[in-house]
């Protein structure tokens, strides 16, 4: 399979800048999806922090390939103007790093909510999201996730398709299966023209994180299919959250025993790294 670009949330391996940097170098990844370093979210960089980091990268030779934000990770019923002050934030920085896509979300519903109550106000709340971003020339990246308006492919295309190309979709396959839809052929179909980049997450519909082509995501078909009939250059962010992490079972709602256990982060990370190359042939 070719022309994939490999880009990394590589804070999954390490928090601390210069342990990112080298494992970058490392694994042949020259790529990253800013989310967090240093002990910061991308939210709360400062000035120096963007500086020292875009600096640090452009002496290895990384490039950001989009900015992991957390915009749209509130509550429907959120201070959305509070919101926007942080996007301006994470927009400059994108500017200052040269990145133009934003990863970002359609916020949280109420629990056992009816999404279709809230559209109206999760339109509201991203047209002003993307008439800032339009301000700094980025573009807003939109992932799947459990408990936001865009949860499901339907949600995600009526989003897509009500802005008419000026929101892209992150195709996160491993979120999907976690939160029971499939990802392929079903999800894909529905969102493949308004896709920018994948995430690179394979899961258990029972609820189980696992390593990249072992689960039921459907990686390899669907970075076949996109790069055969839709695209010669995609680029993809690996996301192995192999970990387990504080309220992962809450968050998908299911009770699990991961069938894949590591003994710290760097090693989860190192096995998903290779099982993804050998899923894509290189």
């Amino acid at each position: 399979m070719k022309d994939i670009r490999l880009s990394a949330f590589i804070d999954e391996y390490s928090d601390e800048l210069d342990v990112q940097i080298e494992a970058l170098k490392r694994y042949g990844i020259e790529y990253v999806e800013l989310r967090h370093c240093n002990g910061k979210n991308v939210a709360d960089f400062t000035t120096e922090d963007i500086m020292t980091i875009k600096n640090a990268f452009d002496e290895a030779g990384i490039k950001v390939s989009a900015i992991g934000s957390p915009l749209g990770k509130i509550a429907i019923e959120g201070d959305i103007d509070a919101h926007l002050v942080i996007a301006r934030r994470v927009f400059a920085m994108a500017n200052v790093l040269g990145v133009k896509n934003i990863r970002m979300f359609s916020f949280y519903l109420p629990a056992g909510s009816n999404p279709k109550d809230y559209r109206e106000q999760v339109i509201s709340n991203l047209q002003k999201l993307i008439d800032v971003a339009d301000e700094y020339g980025v573009v807003l990246c939109h992932e799947n996730e459990a408990a936001i308006y865009g949860e499901n492919p339907e949600n995600c295309l009526d989003l897509l398709e009500h802005f008419g190309g000026k929101l892209k979709c992150v195709f996160d396959m491993g979120n999907f299966v976690l939160d029971g839809y499939e990802p392929y052929p079903h999800a894909f179909n529905m969102l493949k023209e308004y896709i920018e980049y994948f995430h690179i997450k394979d899961a258990l519909y029972q609820g189980a994180i696992v390593p990249a082509g072992v689960g039921e995501a459907s990686i390899k078909e669907i970075l076949k299919d996109y790069t055969t009939n839709y695209s010669k250059d995609v680029c993809v962010t690996i996301e192995p959250h192999l970990q387990t992490f504080a309220g992962l079972n809450a968050l998908v709602g299911k009770a699990f025993e991961n069938p894949y256990k590591y003994e710290n982060q760097q090693v989860a990370f190192d096995d998903d790294v290779e099982k993804f190359r050998e899923l894509i042939g290189g």
